[in-house]
């Protein structure tokens, strides 16, 4: 669907361009914008391979293994339908401490990897169990504390403090994240609350 969204807007803009007369500024515009593309790629591409890095100084330091082992006692107690000792449970703590650290690429597949998972442990195959649901709440709250590509396109863009948002994302994305699980709870009381008077209908 979104590939043929992108499809009409650009056959809209070049055709209103041919209309107006502007093509040639379309033409100007593809390739300044392609050799951008292709300079940003690398900046982020050099500063990607550095946070890289120092995420792996972290990991074979242990201090991943302490996050880690420090969530599991809260996600425990957040999806308390999830054994502790079950394979989702590590696969949600390792896609929360990516996305934690600001390496979204290597959260992705964690998070596939969490959510079938959960669904083995979902009585009702062709709906989403709660479990699964605060899992996507939480996942797209998006707790960060080192936005690493947001810091890298500030870097790109010539900012001269590139980390100085730090504490204005800590604050937002911890608020967000729990403001995501009170309305998650808020709605699944109202569900419960729903069902409670239909079965007493």
């Amino acid at each position: 669907m979104l590939n043929y969204l992108w499809l009409a807007m650009i056959l809209l803009g070049v055709v209103w361009a041919v209309v107006t007369g502007r093509l040639g500024d379309v033409t100007k515009a593809v390739i300044s914008s392609a050799e951008e593309g292709v300079q940003l790629s690398i900046v982020l591409l050099g500063i990607l391979c550095l946070w890289s890095g120092v995420m792996k100084i972290a990991q074979k330091s242990g201090l991943i293994r302490s996050l880690t082992n420090f969530s599991k006692v809260l996600f425990a107690k957040l999806f308390h339908d999830v054994p502790e000792n079950h394979s989702a449970l590590g696969a949600m703590v390792l896609t929360f401490s990516a996305n934690f650290l600001g390496l979204g690429n290597a959260a992705t597949p964690l998070a596939i990897k969490a959510m079938e998972e959960l669904h083995k442990l979902n009585n009702r195959r062709d709906t989403a169990s709660d479990a699964m649901v605060l899992f996507i709440v939480i996942n797209a709250s998006c707790l960060q504390f080192i936005p690493t590509n947001v810091i890298a396109l500030r870097e790109a863009a010539g900012s001269a403090n590139a980390v100085a948002i730090l504490p204005h994302v800590w604050i937002s994305s911890f608020i967000s994240t729990i403001i995501a699980i009170i309305f998650y709870y808020l709605f699944l009381l109202m569900e419960k609350r729903r069902d409670y008077a239909l079965w007493h209908l």
